[in-house]
């Protein structure tokens, strides 16, 4: 799951937006910096993509990805699984998406918390480019899986795995149907013994 899933899956659980996005940009022991609150956020995020990366959908997905694309699938599916969420929004959440990220954006700009400036960079442009919204649209799922690729030489690859996407674009579709309610089901139950 990505930054969508992420903020829907913590929205869902009632858990904090902030530390649920966090949960990429800290490393070790989160409850040594930040809030019990967002400390959580942070480990139901790790949650979540431990819980999505060993499921046997993902296995079944990689399966689909050309031999030399298999270790890039995860983060491929990822993005696609926003992609299936942003198109579906209204089978998931009563608010529209533009409701739902602009309250996101207000909730998590409002954190006085001292954040790591990657995060501070990455979601400036988020919001301000309105990533999330565009993930609704496969294009866009493509135009960044080539700018991911950019970043350096070893994740050059992922630029191809657009093509993946689209060619097995009712397959990975029907699986997250499958996959994300089930997700949302395991995180409610996680959420309620963190608290």
């Amino acid at each position: 799951m990505n930054f969508l899933a992420h903020l829907h899956i913590a929205d869902h659980c009632q858990s904090s937006l902030l530390g649920n996005l966090l949960g990429d940009f800290v490393k070790g022991d989160p409850s040594k910096a930040y809030s019990a609150k967002i400390s959580q956020g942070i480990k139901l995020h790790r949650f979540v993509d431990s819980y999505t990366d060993n499921h046997i959908i993902i296995k079944h997905c990689k399966q689909r990805f050309d031999s030399s694309l298999k270790r890039f699938a995860p983060i491929a599916m990822d993005m696609f699984w926003d992609h299936c969420l942003a198109k579906h929004w209204q089978d998931y959440h009563p608010q529209s998406l533009k409701e739902f990220v602009d309250r996101a954006e207000t909730d998590i700009t409002r954190e006085k918390e001292v954040l790591p400036e990657r995060f501070i960079a990455m979601t400036a442009h988020m919001w301000r480019g309105r990533w999330l919204e565009s993930y609704s649209d496969l294009a866009n799922i493509k135009y960044a899986l080539e700018r991911m690729s950019q970043r350096s030489m070893r994740m050059t690859p992922l630029a191809d795995c657009g093509l993946q996407l689209e060619q097995n674009y009712h397959e990975f579709s029907g699986f997250f149907a499958e996959l994300y309610p089930e997700v949302l089901a395991q995180t409610i139950k996680v959420a309620k013994v963190m608290q």
